[in-house]
């Protein structure tokens, strides 16, 4: 995507109308079902549910094409879908990713043992199938949102507001756009304490945006960056899975990627002293 002519258009608001749009009305049955609006069948709504929240997360990617169809035509369509073909990040910024979203995750699993806090099990059948659940985290489970939040919208936000406004705008509009989940009962959100969501999102806004750019503009690093993040979450489990206790394990992770994010925007503006920051 052509920076110079991000910078000389206004956000395209419609991508936020769709994507909410998309998502909302996907999941809405199932937070009517969830606060007892509308009393369905347990069995329907349970089967159904899953779907409906996974195809809800295509939102943001159908907010960017519907975007780039309507602003700047179809012919727009293929080339940014084509961008996101390129794999060749670089060895460092796959191993950036790996390594941080994995530490991460084992510090917020293993720490809090040391104060008492069970370590949970692995959530996995076996880590033999971890190959396999990754990928699926890319494309179907959180990151595939990445087609639209930094493959399209953080151009935007990051020209009109700077690197770290742009990106806590970013997060804080990524974690509402999930508050319906907190709604639907099978969702894990509902174990979720919101406001360690919100931190998380705001950081891992940051780091995403740092890897897209240490991978030379390559969206499909963000795309991998995500759904690295949400693939390490049952092999070293950080929630338990009840709404009477405190998620300290969550809590520490989502503070944890919140200060990964803002090192690698530290680290970016030592690297590149010329990079825009408010």
């Amino acid at each position: 995507m052509d920076s110079d002519n991000i910078n000389s258009k206004p956000i395209p608001v419609r991508f936020f109308v769709i994507t909410f749009l998309w998502s909302w009305l996907l999941w809405l049955p199932f937070v009517l079902g969830g606060v007892g609006i509308w009393n369905w069948n347990e069995s329907l709504r349970g089967s159904l549910s899953m779907p409906a929240i996974l195809l809800g997360a295509f939102g943001p990617g159908i907010g960017a094409i519907y975007s780039i169809r309507t602003l700047q035509g179809k012919s727009f369509v293929r080339p940014f879908l084509k961008s996101f073909l390129s794999i060749k990040f670089g060895w460092k910024v796959w191993l950036i990713i790996l390594g941080a979203m994995g530490i991460a995750n084992f510090l917020a699993w293993y720490l809090p043992g040391f104060f008492g806090y069970e370590r949970l099990p692995m959530l996995l059948p076996t880590i033999y199938v971890f190959p396999v659940y990754w990928l699926l985290m890319i494309f179907f489970g959180g990151g595939q949102e990445e087609i639209g939040w930094r493959g399209y919208i953080m151009p935007y936000l990051e020209s009109k507001f700077g690197l770290w406004y742009g990106n806590t705008i970013l997060g804080l509009i990524w974690a509402f756009w999930h508050l319906p989940l907190w709604a639907i009962p099978d969702s894990f959100q509902v174990f979720m304490p919101f406001p360690a969501f919100l931190i998380g999102c705001i950081g891992l806004s940051f780091f995403l945006s740092w890897v897209v750019k240490a991978s030379k503009n390559k969206p499909m690093s963000a795309l991998v960056a995500h759904g690295t993040s949400n693939a390490f979450l049952p092999i070293f489990p950080s929630l338990v899975m009840s709404t009477e206790v405190f998620q300290f394990h969550f809590w520490l992770l989502e503070f944890l990627v919140f200060g990964i994010g803002i090192m690698a925007l530290l680290f970016m503006k030592i690297k590149n002293p010329s990079t825009p920051y408010p």
